[in-house]
């Protein structure tokens, strides 16, 4: 059979233009084994590391030695605390699961044939909240028949469960804050590069640098609209996430403003970076998927961080999406705590400086 020498031509000429540029192999072949390995390290359903405090005597053995088993599972960490109140506790974020017993304690309770145990649990994340009653009650009535070396429970156990900022576990409250970061990541980053990269195509951006602007002009030119854009998205998408899913805003719209205007000015320094190392739109897209792909699934959008291990944490700290995601998060679902924001804020601030700059001498670069 012969073969169409103009097919051929032409497979052969877009074999030799997407492999020719170390780049386009660099995105084609590594980036593949790149995704493949974070998906099988970061992501697992399995919750872990949910940090436990309990309200307790220390004559309290069932309620004690149950907290140290669920420390040994491997399931629960214990909860750094510096609040007495257990309310408290969840709502500074310094724990997931408190497990509070009858004001007499858990095993005089158990002795009077009443086993009445509250759990407190913070459903901001609702994969792990979730996961905390189902292991406690694993937990609870196997201690209790051994503590009190009895055949059979003396009482059915009864958990008395206060879920904290979103009572009902729909998992859209908890899933809507993470796709509105996504969204706006994603505009950002590929419009701002893509938009550079469209002019190295059509040789307009050597119009740009004969042009009697200054290079400062052109630079915000260029991503100032991105700007402008993707905070123009945040009502539109935080209107969709309130009235179209029911996510609750419980904090300050102009708190969380300013955080998604910090967050903004790091993407499209992102998309900049990227306009300034690839030469045409495609590679452009390829680069900020390359960039979207990791971010997202480092971020705690979908699995929790607390399964990933520790190298892998600290890419996810350095992740701008995982900052603004927490800071969404607690203000739409908390009402935003103080100490929260600014942590984040600052580091989100800390990124936008390093970034802008160094994506601005790389711009600046390219245009001398």
């Amino acid at each position: 059979m012969k073969i169409n020498p103009t097919l051929l031509g032409f497979i052969k000429k877009e074999f030799v233009q997407a492999l020719r540029d170390p780049r386009m192999r660099i995105m084609l072949f590594a980036a593949p084994v790149l995704q493949m390995t974070l998906f099988g390290v970061a992501l697992s359903s399995e919750v872990k590391n949910i940090r436990l405090s309990m309200v307790s005597t220390h004559n309290d053995r069932v309620l004690q030695e149950t907290y140290q088993r669920a420390l040994s599972s491997g399931w629960f960490i214990p909860a750094n605390t510096k609040h007495v109140d257990p309310y408290l506790q969840i709502q500074s974020g310094e724990a997931d699961a408190v497990l509070v017993p009858p004001p007499e304690g858990l095993t005089n309770a158990l002795e009077r044939g009443e086993g009445r145990v509250q759990l407190l649990v913070n459903a901001s994340n609702v994969l792990r909240a979730q996961s905390v009653e189902a292991y406690i009650k694993g937990i609870l009535p196997p201690v209790a028949l051994k503590e009190m070396r009895l055949d059979k429970p003396p009482s059915p156990i009864v958990f008395d469960m206060r879920i904290f900022y979103n009572p009902t576990m729909r998992t859209a409250v908890f899933m809507v804050p993470g796709v509105m970061s996504m969204l706006i990541c994603l505009i950002t980053i590929l419009l701002t590069s893509m938009s550079v990269s469209k002019e190295k195509e059509s040789g307009t951006f050597e119009m740009l640098i004969s042009a009697p602007v200054k290079p400062q002009e052109i630079i915000l030119g260029k991503t100032l609209p991105y700007v402008i854009l993707g905070l123009s998205n945040i009502p539109l998408i935080l209107g969709v996430a309130i009235l179209g899913f029911g996510v609750p805003m419980r904090g300050s719209f102009l708190v969380l403003l300013l955080a998604s205007l910090v967050f903004v000015c790091v993407t499209v320094s992102i998309g900049t970076l990227i306009s300034t190392i690839t030469k045409t739109q495609q590679q452009s897209m390829m680069a900020g998927f390359l960039f979207l792909f990791p971010a997202v699934q480092l971020s705690g959008l979908m699995f929790p961080l607390e399964n990933m291990p520790g190298w892998m944490k600290f890419l996810a700290h350095i992740n701008p999406l995982t900052h603004f995601l927490e800071m969404l998060r607690n203000i739409m679902l908390k009402g935003g705590d103080l100490e929260v924001i600014l942590y984040h804020l600052g580091v989100l601030i800390v990124m936008a400086i390093v970034v802008v700059w160094y994506s601005f001498k790389r711009f600046h670069s390219t245009l001398g």
